[in-house]
């Protein structure tokens, strides 16, 4: 390898995080031909995870810096949601068992590579893609990760909800909202006031009104649009006339 390829290895390995992915289209962009990338694989200092995607010989891949690589060299917009957000921001009664899952939600108009679907990472990803949220609202997560966006809490909790109760129990959520006593009301009404999902609306609310939080009383709930069509969200269940929506036994006697 001549100077000008070291050189240009090391600027390489040194614009990405550990554990992150190199992709061929941001590669050639940066002056990588087809020859060079097999030049580095060739000696050892790349390998390839699939077509067009490499790392580091000896990292171990990292879910954050994946996305972060992801996001970052192609443009893409995938980010932390559900109850990953939650975890996150530090409300963590939800523990799955087993390798740790990061919910991940993104556009419908990119789709998830066969290669995220693999089992090779520190965190198992699990994805979803919904427009129910007109207004998405996200933040930065970490500032080590600038391409990585969460779901602030009050939308990541309705994100769980809309992945209820295939993902999530609702017994679980309510677990978590009970936690949720600094939601920000201005926020929870622009989320409920632009969210279509009538299931989502009436639970979120269902819940909080039943987890007497403060900020509900400051929620403007006759500005939410509910329907009028009753949601049976679970069989055999106890029906809420106020909010026409069937919930768990569980949930409806707990105290």
């Amino acid at each position: 390898m001549g100077i000008d390829e070291g050189n240009k290895l090391n600027l390489l390995l040194q614009k990405n995080k550990p554990g992150g992915l190199y992709f061929s289209p941001w590669l050639k962009e940066n002056g990588y031909s087809d020859q060079l990338l097999k030049s580095y694989r060739d000696s050892g200092w790349l390998k390839t995870l699939s077509r067009g995607v490499m790392y580091r010989t000896g990292d171990k891949l990292r879910t954050f810096a994946i996305l972060e690589s992801w996001n970052g060299q192609l443009g893409k917009h995938y980010h932390i949601a559900a109850h990953s957000a939650l975890e996150l921001a530090g409300f963590n009664h939800y523990v799955p068992m087993g390798k740790p899952v990061l919910m991940v939600g993104h556009p419908k108009q990119e789709p998830v590579p066969n290669w995220m679907k693999t089992d090779d990472f520190d965190y198992s990803f699990k994805f979803f893609t919904t427009e129910v949220f007109s207004k998405p609202q996200l933040k930065l997560f970490n500032t080590d990760y600038p391409h990585v966006q969460a779901s602030v809490p009050e939308q990541a909790f309705l994100e769980c909800l809309l992945l209820a109760p295939k993902q999530y129990s609702y017994m679980d959520l309510y677990y978590i909202m009970e936690q949720l006593t600094t939601l920000r009301p201005d926020l929870v009404q622009e989320l409920l006031e632009s969210t279509d999902n009538l299931k989502v609306k009436r639970m979120f609310l269902y819940m909080a009104e039943k987890a007497r939080h403060h900020w509900f009383s400051l929620l403007k709930t006759d500005r939410i649009e509910l329907g009028s069509a009753k949601h049976k969200l679970v069989e055999n269940g106890a029906y809420v006339p106020k909010y026409k929506i069937t919930v768990p036994k569980e949930l409806y006697e707990y105290e």
